[in-house]
This record gives C-alpha cells, structure tokens and sequence, in this order.
C-alpha cells in the first residue's frame, strides 16, 4: 500500500483494478459516461442514502452496487450486510423508476 493512502483508499484501487481487468469501464462520479463501453462502474456514485463505493451500469442499466471495504473489514461481510442492502434498495440519482438513464 502506498504510504499516502489510507487501508480503504487502497482497498478502492484493488477494485478499480480487478473491476478494469474484467472488461468493466471504471469512472470518477464528476465524468460520467455512459456510453464508454456496455460495463460502467463509477465510483461513489449518488443515491437517496449517499453515495454507493461504486454502482455498475450494463448496457446503461443500473445492476449492482459494490460496497469497496479494507481486506480486514472484508473478511467479515455480515458486519456491512445492512450497507449493502440499503444500497441495494436505494434509488440512483439520474436513472428513473424505469431504470432509464435522465440526460444530465
């Protein structure tokens, strides 16, 4: 781990990492593109109960949300799994009832 990154920040390079390898496109939450390939995974994206560590987009769908954890943390998933369930309920900032994408 670098020295200037905290465990959670590192945590989130590892996922950009094995998101990218798998074909994902991985963006930023300020330069959101939709059309940059069929998988889309941006980070810290907004929804109604704050923003998700990253929400993936296929072919412009929203369908899923990982929640990035330091390994530690990780290693007990019953510990966030309220987390991830209230993320997976939340509603997505700029997609409708539709799961449509709004025009930003």
């Amino acid at each position: 781990m670098p020295a200037n990154q905290n465990p959670e920040q590192a945590a989130r390079d590892k996922v950009d990492q094995l998101l990218t390898v798998s074909g994902w496109v991985v963006q930023d939450k300020k330069a959101i593109n939709f059309n940059a390939g069929p998988g889309v995974a941006i980070r810290e994206y907004h929804t109604d109960i704050g923003p998700a560590d990253y929400v993936l987009f296929l072919d412009k769908c929203a369908v899923g949300v990982i929640e990035a954890k330091r390994e530690e943390a990780a290693q007990n998933l019953t510990a966030v799994e309220d987390q991830t369930a209230g993320y997976g309920a939340a509603k997505l900032k700029w997609i409708t009832a539709q799961n449509k994408i709004l025009k930003q």
